[in-house]
Parts: C-alpha cells; sequence; structure tokens
C-alpha cells in the first residue's frame, strides 16, 4: 500500500490531520482485509485503492473535525451506529487508541468481519455488537453511557437521532456524517432533536479530493443537553417508517 499511504497521508495533511507510519500500516492490513472480504459478500461498493483511501478511510477520520479535543481522552466511549464495513468506527479508533470503542452493526456477517479486522489490526478496547439501535438504547448498559456517537450513511437526520440520542450521556456528542445538502434535513429534524434531549451545536463542511474531483461533505454535531424520554427509541423499525416530525 506505498502508493496508497502516500495517498492517505497527503489528503489527511490537506485536513490537517497527522497520520504516523504505524497507522498507515494498519490502514494497509484494513485494506487488504476489506478487498478480501468484499470478494466474499458485499462491503462496499468501492474496490478500487485509491478510492477505498479518501472516501473511507479519510472521510472517515474527517470526524475529527467535528470532535472536541477534549472528547479524545483515554476511555471516551464511542459508539458507531450502522457500523458496516467499519466506518468510521474502526478508523477512528486507529488514528486515536484512546477511544473505547463500539461497533454497532445489524448484519451478522458485517458483525464477523468487524471482530475479523479488531483482531488483525491488535486492537484493544473494543466490542462488536449485532443487533439493532432501538433494541440496544433501551438497555441499561448502553443508554446514556456514551461520551461520543458516530454515524455514516445510515439515515436521515431525523431518524439517526432517535437511534444516536438515547445512548449518549447529558453533554455527550453526536456527529452525524452527511453529504453536500443539508439544509432540509435540518429543517425536518429540528423537532426530533429537541424532543430526543439535543441541541445541534453546528455544522462543518468539509471536502474529499480524488484526482482532481472534489467531493463535499458535511458533519452535523450535536450535544446532549437533557435525558431522552423514556419512550424513545421506538422499536424497532417504527423511527425508519414513522420519523418524529
Amino acid at each position: 500500500m506505498e502508493n496508497a499511504g502516500i495517498l492517505l497521508k497527503e489528503a489527511l495533511d490537506r485536513l490537517g490531520l497527522k497520520v504516523k507510519s504505524r497507522q498507515i500500516d494498519k490502514f494497509s492490513i484494513y485494506l487488504t482485509l476489506l478487498k478480501q472480504w468484499n470478494k466474499k459478500f458485499n462491503l462496499t461498493a468501492i474496490t478500487s485503492n485509491d478510492e477505498i483511501v479518501i472516501k473511507h478511510f479519510v472521510d472517515s477520520l474527517a470526524c475529527f473535525l467535528g470532535i472536541p479535543e477534549s472528547l479524545c481522552f483515554e476511555g471516551c466511549a464511542l459508539m458507531d451506529i450502522g457500523s458496516g464495513a467499519g466506518f468510521p468506527g474502526i478508523p477512528l479508533k486507529i488514528y486515536n487508541p484512546d477511544f473505547k470503542l463500539v461497533l454497532l452493526e445489524a448484519s451478522g456477517k458485517k458483525a464477523n468481519f468487524l471482530r475479523n479486522v479488531c483482531c488483525e489490526l491488535g486492537l484493544e478496547g473494543y466490542e462488536v455488537l449485532t443487533g439493532r439501535a432501538e433494541e440496544y438504547g433501551r438497555e441499561s448498559r448502553h443508554r446514556g453511557k456514551y461520551e461520543l456517537v458516530v454515524a455514516r450513511a445510515v439515515a436521515k437526520l431525523s431518524v439517526l437521532v432517535e437511534y444516536a440520542l438515547p445512548f449518549l450521556k447529558r453533554g455527550g456528542m453526536f456527529v452525524a456524517q452527511k453529504g453536500p445538502r443539508i439544509t432540509e434535513e435540518l429543517k425536518e429534524a429540528a423537532h426530533a432533536v429537541n424532543l430526543l434531549g439535543g441541541i445541534i451545536r453546528y455544522t462543518k463542511p468539509y471536502e474529499l479530493e480524488l484526482k482532481k474531483e472534489r467531493f463535499g461533505r458535511n458533519l452535523v454535531v450535536l450535544e446532549k443537553i437533557k435525558l431522552t424520554p423514556g419512550r424513545y427509541p421506538r422499536r424497532a423499525g417504527i423511527p425508519q417508517k414513522r420519523p418524529i416530525k
């Protein structure tokens, strides 16, 4: 992954993030495993090394543009909802090993992949949960226990907040990765955010660049300021079918 490693370093430099050689080595292993497992079942439609580096690894690490430094302490509990092939949670853990990472994934096959990757990378302080956010969000072991929750390409913001906010402690942050157009989503989600105990602190636009092509992205950063009412999250599937309006 020599060329991919150079691409990773240069792209992160543009975002103001510095990557170490041992971290590049872990991303190289991750890249290899992702491509190997992708032949067995569909993990990602992105298959070229350069695209994986930019659209998966760099895009995941861009979460740090919205994560306050105060949440990068040792033992900070981080949950990645709908982790899929591990994005953004595993790249965040590679970059900051101090996170206590929980990857939540409904697909058993993908959850097995996540366990394999974390093991092969030699990560410590992680857990992979197989199931739905609506179910785990009601469990006392997880409800209100996290300082930081992230999600990427999972659902509309009005749905995501019902998944994410129950997991957060008061004062915790939710970072949602979104595309270039978020104005309508923000409007649609405003009531749900307030009802579930959150407040939108800010949005952070950024760009990915690959072969002179640019891709606009946004981070939506929310803070949990009060307890989420006990009736939320609703049972599995309901948030997606009937988003809070």
